[in-house]
């Protein structure tokens, strides 16, 4: 986690999940947690690809890390996507990891009691149980009766009582709590749930009428290779073009590049979106823009990320999506002059 020191004894809470997409649960739990556990952070782990979750209607990683950064807002909450550079897929193997990489952190595992009914599908589970303090939420329609679930039940002798939910981050594992709070209806599955009602064609805004889906119909090959040239012409360095086709639900390809400069990162964007546009495929949308650090471009069967080097180095996609990679080709104008 960028700026925090391996020596660390911060309490902090740990919110894994999709995010997809950050809501206000998601920030009502946090706020929650700092305030009822004493933490001194939240991190929110936003997963790549939940594994008990189908890929069908995932938004890419850097969408649902834009918007979960703009919904958190906070000085204590920090989002992040770890299990992109631990190349973990569980939660007990990224909290086992996190605990290697910052071995006097307090941590505690974060969730609303929905989850509790869940947890014994979980890989590990029982692990999980024995390597972290787990806080759960109160949700609507899931308090008192998610502690009938077998998981808790199981662990029934090492709850603690919420008025003791401050012993949490600093209490040997097993250990866990139930929290009784306010109750926050919000639910990511309602709110794609509302999105797909009205998302039914291509190209028709959705529930918030400030994006439109991309069309995902027009010839892969053609828009590849306007994105190339794109970045070419933009002297966009380091492309890298990354297969994704019978790999992931969310597009056919994944193409990273880098700008110099936040300006000149948010200029690459700003060209590629409108020669897209001019080419035919209207419906472009475009994340993080504002810092010029990663800026996302999704124009259906292509997914662009264009960098600044500090952040490329540090996410490392084309590394950490443990896919094939190859290397965009150099101008042709380039290629005759060496083989002349």
């Amino acid at each position: 986690m960028p700026g925090v020191p391996r020596d660390t004894r911060r309490r902090i809470g740990l919110l894994g999940g999709s995010f997809n997409p950050a809501h206000e649960g998601h920030r009502h739990v946090s706020l929650e947690a700092l305030k009822r556990l004493g933490l001194d952070e939240v991190w929110w782990l936003v997963s790549p690809q939940n594994p008990l979750k189908s890929g069908n209607g995932m938004e890419p990683l850097a969408t649902r890390l834009a918007r979960a950064k703009q919904l958190a807002h906070h000085p204590h909450i920090r989002v992040e996507a770890p299990e992109l550079l631990l190349g973990t897929r569980f939660t007990l193997d990224t909290v086992r990891e996190l605990k290697r990489i910052y071995p006097q952190a307090h941590f505690v595992w974060l969730m609303g009691a929905d989850i509790l009914p869940q947890l014994v599908q979980w890989a590990g589970w029982r692990d999980l149980f024995a390597a972290i303090p787990i806080a759960a939420f109160a949700r609507p329609g899931w308090s008192y009766a998610a502690l009938q679930a077998a998981a808790p039940r199981a662990f029934a002798r090492y709850r603690l009582d919420a008025g003791q939910a401050r012993r949490l981050p600093t209490a040997d594992a097993p250990a866990w709590c139930f929290i009784p709070s306010r109750l926050d209806s919000h639910s990511g599955t309602a709110i794609r749930a509302v999105r797909s009602k009205r998302s039914r064609t291509k190209g028709k805004a959705i529930s918030d009428q400030t994006r439109v889906l991309p069309d995902r119909g027009k010839p892969t090959a053609d828009q590849l290779e306007l994105v190339r040239r794109s970045l070419e012409d933009d002297k966009a360095e380091d492309i890298v073009v990354i297969d994704l086709a019978g790999k992931s639900s969310f597009a056919d390809y994944m193409v990273i590049a880098t700008g110099r400069s936040n300006r000149q990162v948010v200029a690459i964007a700003d060209h590629l979106e409108e020669r897209l546009k001019q080419a035919g495929y209207r419906h472009v949308s475009s994340e993080g823009k504002q810092g010029g650090d990663w800026v996302l471009i999704d124009s259906g069967d292509i997914v662009v990320h264009v960098f600044r080097p500090e952040p490329r180095a540090f996410y490392a996609l084309e590394k950490m999506w443990a896919l094939e990679s190859e290397a965009a080709p150099k101008p042709a104008k380039t290629r005759r002059r060496k083989s002349a």
